[in-house]
C-alpha cells in the first residue's frame, strides 16, 4: 500500500525560508532541533542525496523552511542581513540559555527591556539572526 498522504505544511501566516551556504543544510536541521527545540516536519534532499532541497521545521508552534544554496543553478546564499527572527517564548532565559550553549554567538545579552519583555539576541552559526524575548514577570 502507498502512503499518499501529503506532509503537514503552513497555510497561513508569513513562514521564513532560509538558505544555507556550503552544504549544511542538514547540519542546521540538527543545529534548529537543539538550539530552539525544532521539530523536523519534512526533509528532501536533492538528487545528490546529500544536499537538502527543503525542509520544514515546527519552531515553539511556528514554522522555518530552509534548504541549501545550489550555486550551480543560479541559488546563492548570500549573508543574511537585517532579518532578525523572533521567538516569543514562555522563558527567555531558558531559550536564549539554550541557544547560546548549542552555538550561537550573543548579539545582545539578555536582560530586561523598557517595552516589559526579557530580551536578548543571538547569531546562528549559519549566519541567521534570533531575538528571544518573553514577558516580564
Amino acid at each position: 500500500m502507498t502512503d499518499t498522504s501529503k506532509p503537514e505544511r503552513p497555510t497561513t501566516g508569513v513562514t521564513p525560508f532560509l538558505a544555507i551556504s556550503g552544504g549544511r543544510g542538514q547540519e542546521a536541521l540538527a543545529f534548529y532541533e537543539r538550539a530552539f527545540e525544532a521539530k523536523v516536519i519534512e526533509r528532501n534532499l536533492a538528487q545528490d542525496g546529500k544536499r537538502l532541497m527543503q525542509a520544514a521545521l515546527k519552531v515553539n508552534g511556528g514554522w522555518v523552511m530552509l534548504s541549501d544554496d545550489f550555486p550551480e543553478h543560479g541559488f546563492t546564499a548570500e549573508p543574511p542581513a537585517s532579518v532578525t527572527l523572533h521567538l516569543q517564548v514562555d522563558d527567555a532565559d531558558r531559550w536564549f540559555s539554550r541557544a547560546v550553549e548549542a552555538g550561537c554567538a550573543i548579539r545582545m545579552p539578555i536582560a530586561d527591556q523598557f517595552w516589559g519583555d526579557r530580551y536578548g539576541a543571538v547569531t546562528d552559526p549559519f549566519g541567521h539572526g534570533w531575538s528571544i524575548g518573553s514577558p516580564l514577570k
